[in-house]
């Protein structure tokens, strides 16, 4: 995949790819259960588990020692609206406000109420309701432009993009509590992007990546944009899917055994080889990453996905 750029040298592609089903779980068990590192080398593919976030920015930039030519795909936002970003918080990038969150917000942001008046209620989920500000006519405050590009089919005009998102529930930052929340992730997946960002890697859209991949690139990716509609939580329909895969799709058939049991396993599993597997297929598309259309990314930042029929 690889394409020559005359006299200025090669675009490259990645050799290393990099699917991560991310978790915001507070216990070091819990992180080790379920953060799952689904990796494509060459096209051999391996699945691992067991390690904490730290321990994960770490091993990440420990690979990319190794191999520079390395893209990783986190499913946790890498930011807020910009109104929250910017006008409230006053930074002026998501990189900016990853260190507010990091130093001053994130955990108490994250708090249920003990202390009457601590918690901000803007943060709902179980136990909170989500608050009127964010209900209906006003549900876009609380999402940014990518979300709403990749999960509103109301907001979406072209057709073929409203087939993507068809069954995609709307998901938002300001979600930490009940099912499909990603607050929490995201605000405790902020400081391992400062840290990955501090040893060189390009974290996508406010970094641009190197066309000759002589540096690692991070991308936020939508694990339900890559897998499709499908019943993750189900073995059954998992194992359905993969099956399919397994006929349809000469990668998904040199997969291993224990790669393709683990994926089978459980849905972290399942959602991380997946997604690997649609970045690795499109690995040649990350040493240049256009800049996003909304002229706000540089605050809210963009979720990568496949382009629809790709």
């Amino acid at each position: 995949m690889g394409r020559t750029q005359g006299s200025m040298g090669q675009v490259s592609e990645a050799k290393t790819v990099v699917g991560i089903d991310w978790s915001g779980r507070v216990d070091v068990a819990g992180q080790r259960r379920h953060i799952v590192a689904a990796v494509w080398n060459q096209g051999k593919v391996r699945v691992e588990s067991g390690r904490t976030r730290e321990e994960i920015a770490e091993w990440l930039i420990a690979l990319a020692a190794k191999e520079p030519a390395l893209v990783v795909g986190f499913d946790f936002c890498f930011s807020f609206p910009a109104w929250f970003v910017r006008d409230e918080h006053g930074a002026k990038s998501a990189p900016e406000f990853w260190r507010i969150v990091a130093a001053e917000h994130g955990e108490r942001w994250l708090t249920r109420e003990t202390v009457p008046g601590t918690h901000d209620r803007r943060f709902w989920g179980k136990p909170h309701k989500r608050p009127a500000e964010f209900s209906g006519e006003n549900l876009h405050r609380m999402m940014r432009a990518t979300d709403i590009d990749c999960k509103l089919i109301a907001h979406i005009p072209e057709e073929e993009r409203q087939m993507r998102v068809k069954g995609i529930t709307p998901k938002s930052v300001f979600q930490i509590g009940g099912s499909g929340s990603v607050g929490t992730a995201s605000l405790r997946g902020m400081p391992t992007l400062i840290r990955l960002q501090e040893a060189g890697f390009r974290i996508w859209p406010f970094d641009r990546p190197d066309p000759q991949m002589c540096a690692p690139v991070v991308v936020e990716m939508y694990s339900r944009l890559n897998t499709g509609p499908v019943h993750k939580s189900n073995p059954e329909a998992r194992k359905a899917y993969l099956s399919r895969k397994k006929k349809e799709d000469p990668a998904y058939a040199a997969i291993g055994r224990t790669a393709m049991a683990k994926a089978l396993a459980g849905e972290d599993a399942f959602d991380a080889l997946v997604s690997c597997m649609v970045m690795a297929e499109r690995r040649g598309e990350f040493a240049t990453l256009p800049r996003p259309r909304d002229p706000l990314y540089m605050l809210e930042g963009w979720t990568w996905a496949p382009e629809p029929g790709a």
